[in-house]
């Protein structure tokens, strides 16, 4: 069977299911935070001997000590279930679909933000940078890709950087997969997820087109103060930076890990051909 472009970089993402105590979680998370058992404790109010008998399993912690635990360890909700489900108690965050009626409001909230930002491309992506949503100005800019790649589940990172998706088109290839990568590595550093990490390794695994290597870095864009996308389209090169906008206090697990990426035009010249673009 022949491979679509999708999956010809692709490599293996399948992870080996374990089980772990709720103290090897707390460690685990711990080292990951680089706090020491001291530093832990200090944040908890409580005895380096207890917290060592947690990790151990010598002590039994009760939900209010994990739900503390997992507060100072800065965990996402997810991993807040996965720890009190591996101390034996129920999950407190619920996790439901975006079609759930109980978070129709929030559905709405994304969808008014992203026609509100047209004509400026606007995605919805999960944790996992799927595309949840788009406006139509962000369409309009990937209509060339190839169609395997708009097959969902959309991962808009496999999009931008693949060599049958916007990566041609992108005058600064290498330095936006690096900042892209940069980005990933940071996510992984927060929520310890083993998918994001063998995305790093697959986006890093991509080839340069030919046209990015002949290109010359410009490292003097905007000062260092942001990376720009410059990405061409038909005759002009739009030159894009972008914010990352999120829900300020969810109690859901979906709304905690929903993200809404927007762009927003670097020049007169982009704002210009955006606006044009969306006259067509």
């Amino acid at each position: 069977m022949e491979e679509d472009a999708a999956s010809r970089y692709r490599p293996s993402m399948m992870t080996t299911n374990s089980t772990k105590t709720v103290g090897d979680h707390i460690r685990e998370w711990r080292t990951r935070r680089r706090m020491s058992q001291l530093d832990l404790a200090l944040e908890a109010d409580i005895s380096t001997r207890h917290l060592s008998f947690l990790e151990t399993g010598r002590s039994q912690p009760s939900r209010e000590m994990v739900q503390l635990l997992a507060e100072k360890l800065e965990l996402p909700l997810r991993e807040r279930n996965v720890m009190l489900v591996s101390a034996g108690y129920a999950p407190v965050y619920s996790e439901k679909s975006l079609d759930d009626p109980a978070l129709q409001a929030a559905r709405q909230a994304v969808d008014l933000v992203l026609k509100g930002h047209d004509p400026y491309p606007a995605l919805a992506i999960d944790r996992r940078w799927s595309l949840i949503a788009a406006n139509d100005a962000l369409f309009r800019l990937v209509g060339d890709v190839d169609p395997a790649l708009l097959k969902p589940p959309v991962n808009v990172l496999r999009l931008s950087v693949h060599p049958a998706g916007l990566a041609r088109r992108i005058v600064n290839f290498t330095e936006w997969r690096n900042h892209l990568i940069a980005r990933l590595r940071h996510q992984v550093d927060v929520t310890g997820d083993e998918y994001l990490s063998n995305l790093i390794d697959e986006l890093r695994a991509y080839p340069t087109p030919d046209k990015a290597a002949r290109r010359p870095a410009n490292p003097q864009d905007y000062a260092g103060v942001l990376v720009p996308l410059r990405l061409m389209t038909g005759d002009e090169t739009l030159t894009l930076f972008s914010t990352t906008t999120v829900f300020g206090t969810p109690v859901d697990v979906t709304l905690s890990e929903l993200a809404i990426e927007a762009f927003f035009p670097a020049d007169s010249e982009t704002a210009a051909a955006l606006r044009r673009l969306g006259e067509c």
